[in-house]
């Protein structure tokens, strides 16, 4: 039997979270460093399966296959592809940042309520949706993977409610009110999707056990079928349970109407938990996307992509052009998100191979890039008190490498060329108006709006006179920068070389194109006489 890596890959943190719980109260330095090292191990466990992976090899890798619920044919099954590999590396390498940028976050809960453990509880509900993430893009089973997609609303829901911003112009009782409020809608909004997703899972099990005559959730087993002429599901059966497992991704991504929830999840939350949301967890509804939707369901994928790439389109516009108009600094890298995940919808379902590559890296781009520029702004909000951008001005004057910090996370979310973001959007764009010219179009004045966006955060907080409560401001420190230069080199290397990532990502993406029967457009040349 060959070492169960994925397993591994997914207990340590999960094993991290219970042990940084069980860490007496007065050693809260302790319970840090503990959850650190579990978070720094989970990353080399990540870097060890995606340095195993083999890009030319099978399509599913590292499997794992045992028999759980017989009876309704549940399995323990784990597998990765290209895909899932990436991200799961995305995911690990993201947490330690999270924890050293969060590392006094729970401190100030210490002095005010002695009967729980507020920082054993942060960085263990950290690790708690690390193992969850992890394991949703590792399970190849159906039910196994709803089980954690599910599960890890849970801790995000105590971690935005219990942990949020407390940097708030209405005083503590305003921000705790506006905490809860984003924690349920949060809970409300997820818990909803994934309710009409159990429907359509169980329908999926239905279909399978009507005509293969024993019932499975193994995505393996029912593409096999699928392909063998063994599975044939009817055609508004396939729409029907399509649109199950869409709209709770769709939610999760999360993509216009469906995303009101991230804004004040965001915004309530601190700049960590922040990140922890659009950086880590929704990239599972994108990811989902691509394993099931297109997978399981080919046909009704191709039959409901002209409404999607329209929501896609409404969300890159609609959430660039909220971003423009907001006074919170969070809330504009919240509606910031909501653009660049229409981006990445954009570019799964235009079915080409630019477009999935590009929305694929941009995944893993925009988890660094909103990971870096939302960090420094934690840093600056915690400094000020404050996260109303007419509350800041001069900054660069006094804390330099803050403001330039600041600024390269700006650029990079705005996709300034020689920076990672650039190339997935160019990608994404590419194969976009090569299918479909006019949406391909309309989607770029996305880039115009998020020029606009960032630019006037950056001059209106760190340019100019510099304003009252800016005076003293200090630079950032050793674990600031530590937090921040790693992510600032990255988005520098993957910039100007992103070919690791694609080497990887391409062979899933041609898998997943040949799963609902397209090729790229071959260009209309007339021959010459």
């Amino acid at each position: 039997m060959s070492f169960p890596l994925l397993t591994v890959t997914a207990v340590v943190p999960a094993a991290g979270a219970v042990i940084t719980a069980a860490v007496p109260a007065a050693r809260k330095t302790a319970a840090k460093y503990t959850a650190l090292l579990f978070s720094l191990a989970t990353l080399v466990l990540a870097i060890v399966a995606l340095v195993r992976f083999d890009p030319d090899g099978d399509r599913y890798q590292l499997t794992e296959s045992h028999a759980w619920i017989k009876d309704f044919g549940l399995r323990y099954e784990l597998g990765v592809d290209g895909i899932a590999v990436t991200l799961i590396a995305l995911t690990a390498l993201l947490i330690p940042f999270v924890m050293l940028a969060g590392w006094h976050d729970a401190d100030p809960l210490e002095d005010t309520n002695r009967r729980w453990r507020p920082t054993q509880g942060f960085f263990a509900l950290i690790l708690l949706v690390e193992a969850m993430v992890v394991l949703s893009f590792e399970a190849t089973d159906v039910f196994l993977f709803y089980i954690f997609f599910e599960a890890m609303l849970i801790p995000m829901y105590f971690l935005i409610g219990g942990f949020g911003d407390r940097a708030h112009a209405g005083g503590e009782e305003e921000a705790a009110r506006q905490r809860s409020y984003a924690a349920v809608k949060f809970l409300l909004y997820n818990l909803a999707g994934g309710l009409i997703m159990l429907a359509a899972v169980i329908g999926l099990y239905t279909v399978t056990a009507d005509q293969l005559g024993t019932g499975t959730f193994s995505l393996q087993e029912i593409l096999a079928a699928r392909g063998a002429g063994k599975l044939d599901i009817a055609t508004d059966t396939e729409r029907w349970l399509f649109l199950g497992f869409f709209f709770a991704f769709a939610v999760k991504a999360p993509l216009w109407p469906l995303h009101t929830w991230l804004p004040n999840a965001m915004g309530e939350s601190t700049a960590p938990v922040a990140v922890l949301i659009t950086a880590v967890v929704d990239k599972v509804g994108t990811f989902a996307m691509l394993r099931f939707c297109l997978q399981l369901f080919p046909d009704a994928s191709k039959w409901a992509t002209p409404v999607i790439l329209v929501l896609a389109v409404i969300s890159i516009i609609y959430g660039a052009l909220l971003a423009v108009g907001q006074r919170d600094i969070k809330r504009l890298i919240a509606y910031a998100s909501v653009s660049h995940f229409g981006f990445i919808i954009l570019g799964i379902f235009a079915m080409t191979s630019q477009g999935q590559s590009g929305a694929t890296l941009y995944m893993v781009n925009h988890g660094i890039s909103t990971a870096a520029l939302m960090l420094v702004a934690g840093f600056l909000i915690t400094r000020r008190g404050s996260r109303l951008i007419a509350d800041f001005g001069g900054v660069q004057k006094v804390a330099p490498v803050l403001a330039g910090t600041f600024l390269i996370g700006g650029l990079a979310t705005l996709s300034l060329p020689g920076l990672a973001p650039f190339v997935s959007e160019f990608l994404v764009l590419v194969g976009t108006f090569s299918r479909y010219p006019v949406l391909g179009i309309i989607a770029t004045l996305g880039i115009v709006l998020a020029a606009l966006y960032v630019l006037v955060l950056y001059q209106r907080t760190m340019t100019g006179p510099v304003k009252a409560g800016i005076e003293g401001m200090a630079d950032l420190k050793a674990r600031e920068l530590l937090v921040v230069a790693p992510l600032i080199a990255l988005l520098l290397f993957l910039g100007v070389y992103p070919k690791p990532i694609t080497d990887i990502v391409n062979p899933s993406v041609h898998h997943t194109l040949s799963d609902v029967h397209k090729t790229d457009p071959k260009p209309a040349l007339e021959a010459k006489k």
